[in-house]
């Protein structure tokens, strides 16, 4: 595997939902472990490669040295970051670079609107990345204050996608 396709892997799965990816080939082994890390500078990954006797032993080093700098990429990131606000409400925040939708499909209704009532684990959306549909789930008991994108925008890494209002549990 090259350096960059490995790079190029790594990335795609930083991305995703995944939780543990492990690929074998050709004499060749990966695993990536993400952890839910609270922290964005605490990295939870883990990386570990291993050869097998039909890799060369001179080839282990340079994959190390090629992936050693994108292990801090794949970082342990919550399906959803909230930051609180002075006004009580909480921002939720986008996981992930991508497409945001509303619907699950054009002829769907939203999953939801401005003064929705969310449960913890409910979708509230969807962000397409990479031809992935990711769906992002209520971090708490909210009410939808405010939708701060529009359906088919692109959305960026910590965007703040809605405005909730914590219900008392």
């Amino acid at each position: 595997m090259e350096g960059k396709e490995l790079r190029d892997l790594i990335d795609l799965i930083s991305k995703s939902n995944f939780v543990t990816f492990e690929l074998e080939r050709e004499g060749f082994k990966l695993k990536l472990e993400k952890g839910a890390g609270t922290t964005p500078a605490t990295s939870l990954a883990t990386l570990s490669v291993q050869a097998t006797p039909a890799t060369s032993m001179s080839a282990e080093p340079a994959v190390a040295a090629a992936v050693s700098d994108l292990v801090p990429a794949v970082s342990g990131a919550r399906a959803l970051a909230v930051d609180a606000t002075s006004s009580g409400l909480v921002d939720m925040t986008s996981p992930i670079v991508g497409t945001f939708y509303r619907q699950p499909s054009h002829a769907a209704p939203p999953f939801v609107e401005p003064g929705s009532k969310v449960k913890k684990g409910q979708v509230l959306c969807i962000i397409e990345a990479m031809k992935l549909m990711n769906e992002i789930e209520a971090d708490m008991d909210a009410e939808v204050v405010e939708i701060l994108v529009a359906n088919g925008q692109p959305v960026e890494f910590g965007e703040i996608l809605f405005r909730l209002r914590p219900m008392a549990s």
